[in-house]
């Protein structure tokens, strides 16, 4: 890998394919690899049992009969504390405030390369690594480390490691950047492992059941509250469950019968009010970004010609940033862009590499 130091690895195993294998190949390539899994959750979602989730009590014993088989030492971290402070709670709050945020990059930026690296060095170990699809590449010329694109574009996890700082970059292997999926699970089936054909763990980890609908209200059931749809006029159109349930873009489950289909357009978090409006509505052209972090460089200075990707399953597209301070940006797409979401990521390309990201704000 072409990195100084003892050539320790501290490997995150959540008991599927991709960090089984993650694991193997720093085995091949020579490292001292330590195998963790980390349980995140609180006990009563532990208690549940849902075998498709990662960091579940299975999980953890598959990733401990990988570690078996590859004769490495595994270990069970516990990290329920930071994740109930770091992630949950933040998963909650952004709800209750009209936003619809995205786990996976809070714990990615604040769990997995910020308490779990320190562990790491706690333990002496020089790097972490995980089975994340992306890739770590260190350019000579700018003496920075880059975060780019996966070979493996359909599997590409870039987006939410867009908060990766040069400190942890310097000290992270993402093993599987420069394989494909199907690659990887025929790994696993020459090394025999039990996972080789595991599914995929499902998009929110801790939402056992997928409704988060649920998991918000029986955290926050007192700060929920009924309120109004309102059209972009302010006119009443009906009464919605509270601001948590509804995202942009969203159709249905509304429960409006107004003889033409009505789409969520905004949330009015003072008003405890739900705006929607037609299809064309929900289409934006521009917006505020926020908590930006910069990857080729420190600060944004001046506009850029990028690609902008505001959600996990959606295609970039080609904008033009613009700094509005230290860590604000303003995103100008040069087409409109549906649902463009306060609370996701945006995350800005320029060809496989990633200039960088932040939290989206408010649209303009």
């Amino acid at each position: 890998m072409g990195r100084k130091g003892n050539k320790k690895v501290l490997v995150a195993m959540s008991g599927g394919v991709d960090s089984s294998v993650a694991a193997a190949l720093l085995k091949d390539w020579g490292y001292e690899v330590v195998g963790v899994t980390m349980q995140i959750w609180p006990r009563e979602i532990d208690d549940e049992g849902n075998e498709k989730t990662c960091c579940s009590l299975s999980a953890v014993e598959d990733a401990r009969r990988v570690a078996e088989i590859l004769d490495i030492p595994h270990y069970v971290m516990n990290f329920r504390s930071e994740f109930e402070n770091k992630v949950i709670r933040n998963f909650i709050d952004e709800y209750l405030q009209g936003r619809t945020p995205n786990p996976c990059v809070v714990c990615n930026r604040r769990i997995k390369f910020e308490t779990f690296l320190l562990r790491a060095k706690m333990l002496g170990m020089e790097f972490i690594a995980t089975g994340h699809y992306a890739l770590v590449k260190f350019d000579s010329e700018r003496k920075r480390f880059l975060l780019c694109k996966a070979v493996d574009k359909d599997k590409d996890q870039s987006y939410v490691l867009y908060g990766l700082t040069q400190e942890q970059m310097s000290r992270t292997i993402f093993p599987l950047g420069e394989y494909t999926k199907e690659q990887v699970r025929e790994i696993a089936r020459e090394l025999g492992l039990p996972v080789s054909e595991k599914p995929e763990s499902q998009e929110i980890c801790f939402v056992t059941d997928n409704n988060y609908r649920r998991f918000i209200k029986e955290r926050a059931d007192s700060q929920i509250k009924p309120g109004p749809f309102l059209d972009k006029k302010g006119n009443v159109l009906g009464q919605h469950d509270g601001i948590p349930f509804y995202t942009i873009g969203q159709r249905k489950g509304l429960g409006l019968a107004l003889g033409y289909p009505v789409y969520v357009i905004d949330i009015d978090v003072e008003k405890n009010a739900v705006i929607v409006g037609k299809r064309e509505d929900v289409f934006h052209r521009e917006f505020i970004v926020r908590d930006n972090n910069f990857i080729p460089f420190d600060e944004l200075k001046e506009e850029l010609r990028v690609k902008v990707k505001v959600r996990y399953k959606t295609p970039e597209a080609p904008a033009t940033i613009y700094p509005l301070g230290k860590d604000r940006v303003k995103v100008v797409f040069d087409e409109p862009h549906w649902a463009i979401t306060p609370g996701q990521a945006a995350v800005y390309y320029d060809g496989d590499i990633v200039v960088g990201g932040g939290t989206i704000e408010k649209r303009v």
